[in-house]
């Protein structure tokens, strides 16, 4: 029986808003509207709107969908048009956070059956294995990707694609983007990944905000050879009419349950180094992503207490009072011109000075390299460190060039 997703989710929607905390605005519920209440650029048609362009190729072969909350047309999901249109949805894959959106980062989700079709939603985070069952991958004919990127090398979105498109290069399956804007689409910047530190948040030799979309990164990372032996999966990216890497997108669902403005989403190049320290960056409060601090920081007028929510049930620095700043207010203009910046992790480690302790392992992976780290303690300056992955820009914007599908 065809489903009618929409009415699901906001069923979903409404019974978590009767548990959530009310300490977090939006209750870290990624189904809603961030929290601006803002829609996207309605000039821009993202490829899943283009059922013309794809529908055709998939009609009388075994689909899966890899997607989640944000794989909308209008107000249906994807799925919804293709199952509306015959298309034969076998298979679900369900990305970090899962198929709704609304688990913890980094939390294991279990695979399960959809109730209103009784498809199965296969998790690629459910701890067991990395990338899908083999034998799932045997039975199907083609994978289609309709999910929502934000353009960072440790934003797991694009690792889990990568894990498909290696999975269909051995079973000999093609492969499909219907491909969205990237909302950080107009900025490159940090390091090209050292693959010394290749993990689940660092997963391409790319720079930290590589300003592609995930259709780019694929074309890519087939025509690098980057996928596993060097092979090249037999991929079509649908692109987004209208689009240019300059346009400024704005979300109209929050892409995962602590990005919930587009503020946070223009901080996150800056704000996720903090994963990898004792400091917290506002996971269980109503600024995740705009705030940073904690207990032990001095002289700061700005305070705030982390809280159990939906989306951080267990947030770092739990119902402990932080001292710190508060970032929200910053310009959009001024959070993108600043791409990565330094000087929140700098300021903060000055003040705890509790020297090698304040980092843990995780901040190489985020890093990328080995010696940020280093040179942080050694008092280099936020833009002398810039500075040192500056030919690294130059070599990927370059390197990436060919690959692009729209303007720079």
């Amino acid at each position: 029986m065809m489903r009618i997703f929409s009415l699901y989710v906001l069923a979903f929607v409404f019974a978590l808003s009767l548990t959530a905390c009310p300490a977090s605005k939006n209750s870290g519920n990624p189904s809603q509207p961030l929290q601006e209440e803002m829609t996207a650029d309605s000039s821009v048609i993202v490829g899943a709107a283009r059922f013309d362009s794809y529908v055709p190729e998939l009609l009388g072969k075994k689909v899966a969908l890899f997607s989640n909350h944000t794989g909308m047309v209008g107000d249906r999901h994807t799925l919804d048009h293709l199952l509306e249109r015959g298309v034969d949805v076998v298979c679900l894959f369900s990305p970090e956070h899962g198929f709704r959106g609304t688990a913890d980062a980094g939390q294991h989700v279990s695979s399960s059956v959809d109730p209103e079709t009784g498809i199965r939603i296969a998790s690629l985070y459910d701890g067991k294995r990395r990338g899908p069952d083999p034998a799932l991958v045997d039975s199907l004919d083609i994978i289609v990707v309709d999910i929502q990127d934000v353009g960072l090398r440790y934003y797991t979105y694009y690792a889990s694609m990568v894990e498909l498109m290696n999975a269909a290069l051995k079973a000999g399956k093609s492969f499909m983007v219907l491909d969205r804007p990237n909302p950080n689409g107009m900025t490159v910047d940090g390091p090209i990944l050292d693959m010394k530190y290749k993990s689940g948040v660092g997963r391409l030799p790319i720079t930290t905000v590589h300003g592609m979309t995930l259709g780019e990164l694929a074309l890519m990372a087939n025509g690098e050879g980057w996928l596993e032996d060097g092979g090249k999966v037999n991929l079509t990216v649908i692109p987004c009419e209208n689009y240019t890497h300059q346009t400024r997108y704005r979300l109209p669902i929050a892409p995962s349950p602590n990005l919930q403005t587009m503020t946070s989403i223009y901080l996150y190049p800056s704000i996720c180094y903090f994963e990898g320290t004792p400091v917290s960056l506002g996971r269980g409060t109503d600024k995740p992503f705009m705030i940073y601090g904690h207990p032990d920081m001095k002289n700061r007028t700005f305070e705030f207490t982390p809280r159990s929510v939906a989306g951080a049930k267990n947030p770092p620095l739990l119902d402990q009072l932080c001292h710190g700043v508060d970032l929200s207010s910053i310009s959009d203009e001024d959070a993108i011109a600043q791409g990565i910046n330094l000087e929140y992790v700098i300021d903060a480690y000055n003040d705890l000075n509790i020297g090698d302790e304040f980092f843990t392992k995780f901040f190489e992976l985020l890093a990328g390299r080995g010696d940020i780290r280093e040179m942080i303690e050694q008092g280099m300056s936020a833009e002398e460190i810039k500075a040192t992955w500056a030919d690294d820009v130059k070599r990927f914007r370059e390197q990436r060039r060919p690959y692009l599908l729209y303007n720079e």
